[in-house]
């Protein structure tokens, strides 16, 4: 078990370079070079470079690690970055279909404004000089891209997108056509004698459109490694992907010159802060959270738990862990995941707990008879003796993003 009290008395050098650097400490990797360059632009001693360093054997710590652990292939697949379905998009924005650099141009800034799910939500500011007209005429090519149903505004849209790529009769097209538009009705249709053609036709269709693309349509690479080693549990941060950064003086030393080389050193110490920090707020996840990584839940933790053991404020922390993940053998999960405030006064039940008890309820409902929201309440009251409203179990289903009982209901029907 591993159980390290980490007590820090900064250098003031170290402390001052922190405060004057906290966009590095705050960019998650996959940013960390875009940052650093930021810098070099305006420091002509300052080289940047991307840089995955390897063993005295060729070999990654990535290699290795997923090799020795028993759950590599896991984290393999979670934790190194694949094609994104938007570079998948961009692939497609090519004549005939998009024959002119306005519609290619329209169509990418089309894709900006995809959301999670593969919906087209406006942004404002990215088509602030798009004619409206000339928008929809492009976004209704997106009908006929992969993955099916991308650029709709919503899951209907994404439907009708679907609907226009399949070979139907145009009764039965019609009668598709019809149920999508009425889906809030579509338990009225059930005697129409095309209702079990049309159903198994709509069936087919992989709805949101990045359905099948949400574990891969970001590349997430972890800041810090968790795993067993010879029975104990290890912190490893993922320096592989850190930038590589020189500076290159040429023998110049002039006085006018000096705070620009100051400041070089200072980047560097910087980035070197930022390892270590991330490396001591592991180590102390694995303390506060020791049970987590042998199979249990996760337990109330704060900001400020952590914050006192690094000799940090809390704020600094939550800059640290801001947009960045940690691989274990339980997955990928963001850091700010292990800050779970409690729900009872005892102080062992965590909103983190919860949250997964609505999601296993939900996963494991009657689909007959879904569970309402005051339904989940009195189980979760029962399970964990707590009290809370009837608003919180709302609130974290929709955190949760899992619909409502009666949406729910819906969907079970639509999928038979």
């Amino acid at each position: 078990m591993l159980k390290q009290k980490i007590t820090q008395s900064a250098k003031t050098k170290i402390s001052q370079t922190l405060r004057s650097w906290l966009p590095i400490l705050q960019a998650n990797i996959e940013d960390l070079k875009e940052n650093l360059d930021k810098f070099a632009e305006e420091n002509p001693f300052l080289s940047v470079q991307d840089a995955i360093k390897t063993s005295e054997k060729g070999k990654s710590y990535f290699d290795s690690f997923y090799k020795n652990n028993t759950n590599s292939t896991m984290i393999e697949s979670m934790g190194v970055g694949k094609k994104s379905v938007y570079e998948l998009l961009n692939e497609q924005i090519i004549p005939p279909l998009f024959p002119t650099k306005k519609s290619q141009d329209i169509a990418n800034k089309i894709i900006q404004c995809l959301n999670h799910e593969g919906y087209f939500e406006f942004d404002e500011e990215i088509m602030q000089d798009v004619d409206e007209k000339d928008l929809e005429n492009i976004r209704m090519r997106f009908k006929f891209l992969d993955p099916i149903g991308v650029g709709a505004k919503d899951y209907k849209e994404a439907f009708l997108f679907a609907l226009e790529n399949e070979d139907l009769d145009e009764e039965l097209y019609d009668f598709c056509k019809m149920l999508i538009l009425d889906f809030e009705n579509i338990q009225d249709y059930t005697k129409e004698k095309k209702y079990t053609q049309a159903i198994a036709a709509i069936k087919k269709f992989s709805i949101p459109p990045f359905l099948e693309y949400f574990e891969d349509s970001q590349a997430i690479i972890p800041d810090i490694f968790i795993f067993r080693e010879n029975n104990e549990i290890k912190v490893k941060i993922n320096d592989e992907y850190y930038p590589e950064i020189s500076i290159e003086t040429d023998g110049i030393n002039h006085e006018y010159l000096a705070h620009y080389i100051k400041e070089a050193k200072n980047l560097v110490d910087a980035l070197a802060m930022r390892k270590a920090t991330l490396y001591k707020i592991g180590l102390m996840i694995v303390e506060h959270q020791y049970d987590f990584f042998i199979g249990k839940d996760i337990k109330p933790m704060t900001l400020k738990d952590i914050a006192e053991d690094l000799d940090r404020n809390a704020s600094t922390v939550s800059r640290a862990i801001a947009n960045k993940y940690l691989s274990c053998e339980r997955g990928l999960i963001p850091l700010k995941d292990f800050f779970a405030f409690a729900l009872d006064e005892e102080g062992e039940t965590s909103n983190t707990s919860v949250k997964d008890f609505i999601a296993n309820l939900v996963k494991n409902e009657n689909r007959l008879k879904p569970l309402s929201d005051s339904k989940i309440l009195k189980l979760i009251q029962d399970e964990f003796k707590i009290d809370i409203g009837r608003r919180t179990v709302t609130k974290y289903r929709k955190h949760l993003n899992i619909a409502s009982s009666t949406d729910r209901k819906k969907l079970y029907e639509l999928e038979g």
